[in-house]
């Protein structure tokens, strides 16, 4: 991934080098997902670190895999490949071999009340 919302990458965890986090309308809406539905799947090929999201279809996946890294890169969402989602039905990735889960960080859910507290949706 070479670019988050114009980040040059030479912050290494993109903690944000000030206060100001610009977040994407996707990014956005995926977060308040995370906020109602705490782990969502994900997937990757064996040979690539590429996440892979099937359960919206609002957005190509490849936005959506673009919209994960920059998440996780914040630090905001941790995405485990070693804790599959148990009693879920992942046939749709069955082109994936390898499977787990996401969800929000501390400072994730941090970000999402300050979402909520200021009325964003």
């Amino acid at each position: 991934m070479s670019n988050c919302n114009g980040c040059s990458g030479s912050c290494g965890g993109c903690g944000g080098c000030s206060a100001f986090l610009e977040l994407t309308e996707g990014e956005i809406k995926m977060l308040l997902m995370l906020a109602q539905i705490p782990f969502l799947p994900v997937a990757r090929r064996m040979d690539d670190d590429v996440p892979v999201f099937l359960e919206e279809t609002d957005r190509p996946a490849e936005e959506y895999s673009l919209i994960l890294q920059c998440l996780e890169k914040r630090g905001l969402i941790d995405i485990d490949y070693s804790k599959p989602l148990k009693s879920f039905d992942d046939s749709a990735y069955a082109a994936w071999p390898v499977r787990g889960s996401f969800a929000l960080t501390m400072r994730g859910q941090q970000v999402v009340e300050l979402l909520e507290y200021q009325g964003v949706n």
